[in-house]
């Protein structure tokens, strides 16, 4: 099969390229700088240049592939006014581009990567992909993510789109950016100085998300969304996990959500005087102030057969990498 992968370069874009190349499937993608695309090539991907925000810069790269995979988003914690509109642009705009070319094109079958985010803190209730939350978020992603998933790609499903949704939770591994690596940096240096009360994800694989995506490729029924979110652990567990596999220990201080808002809005002024680390920013603090962003799998499970890492598994491989960069002094 052919596939067309947007965000290639990205996390969860590279596991999925490489799973799909070592099944023998051809992969093409499109990259704003395609220089930047050398370990990619190196897995037999075909790297060129475009732009999700272009949509003529990627109408010859999709024109007669069987499949598109829509990964590409923007993801930050504590954006500027001027990364917000950078986060519409891509989030939004982005995926309506992608979107409506697979429509012009009349390819058969997409994947498109929302997230559990778009339901927000589910306040310790286990959802379901009907569940459905109407704001205000708690971040910038989460809501340009739900303007994407329910104002372009369900929409557009609606109007018989061959689209699949997959929705993964808290995606973790070797080789992330995001906050959740960041925080494991200043784990391994012992520098978290606490993890709050009742903050719960569903901890996520990079591999076993992207293994998820690929199954929902080929099975998958067009119209549908499926969370694809792993097991979950409250931040205070997770923690407690590492420190069981790699000796370092946890931070014992775990402020309740009326503390960590508190904090929050310390570090709103603290912000605009100098640069804080994401985890720590005013957006990153409330983000997991006692939140919960949970979702039931069973759908995923039964219809897809996702992979199910445990946490301990994945934490194991994910903190030997994070200690390697130390070491090697790649952790600033």
């Amino acid at each position: 099969m052919r596939y067309f992968l947007t965000g290639a370069t990205g996390f969860i874009g590279h596991s999925l390229s490489r799973q799909l190349a070592q099944a023998g499937h051809e992969v093409i993608t499109t990259a704003r700088r395609p220089d930047r695309g050398r370990l990619l090539v190196e897995l037999g991907v075909e790297v060129l240049p475009g732009d999700i925000t272009d949509k003529s810069s990627m109408r010859e790269a999709m024109r007669g592939v069987d499949g598109v995979f829509h990964v590409a988003a923007w993801y930050k914690i504590g954006a500027t006014e001027k990364e917000r509109r950078e986060a519409e642009k891509i989030n939004v705009d982005g995926t309506r581009n992608v979107l409506e070319l697979m429509k012009e094109l009349k390819i058969r079958k997409g994947v498109y990567t929302s997230t559990l985010a778009v339901f927000s803190d589910t306040h310790g209730r286990l959802v379901k992909e009907n569940y459905r939350f109407k704001g205000p978020w708690l971040t910038e992603y989460d809501r340009t993510k739900w303007k994407a998933h329910y104002e372009v790609a369900v929409p557009m499903m609606e109007e018989r789109l061959p689209l699949v949704i997959v929705q993964p939770g808290l995606v973790y591994g070797p080789g992330d950016t995001s906050s959740v690596h960041s925080m494991l940096q200043l784990y391994v240096r012992r520098r978290l100085l606490m993890t709050p009360k009742k903050t719960a994800f569903c901890w996520s694989h990079v591999d076993d998300t992207a293994e998820a995506h690929i199954l929902a490729m080929e099975k998958g029924k067009p119209g549908e969304s499926y969370i694809i979110a792993g097991q979950i652990h409250t931040l205070i567990e997770a923690m407690a996990i590492a420190e069981k596999i790699s000796g370092i220990p946890a931070p014992k201080r775990h402020p309740g959500p009326k503390m960590v808002r508190f904090l929050a809005g310390i570090m709103y002024l603290a912000g605009r005087i100098v640069r804080l680390p994401d985890i720590y920013s005013y957006e990153g603090l409330r983000s997991i102030a006692g939140v919960t962003h949970i979702g039931n799998n069973e759908k995923a499970v039964s219809e897809l057969g996702i992979p199910l890492r445990p946490l301990e598994e994945g934490l194991r491989e994910t903190l030997e990498h994070e200690k390697l960069m130390l070491a090697r002094g790649k952790i600033e």
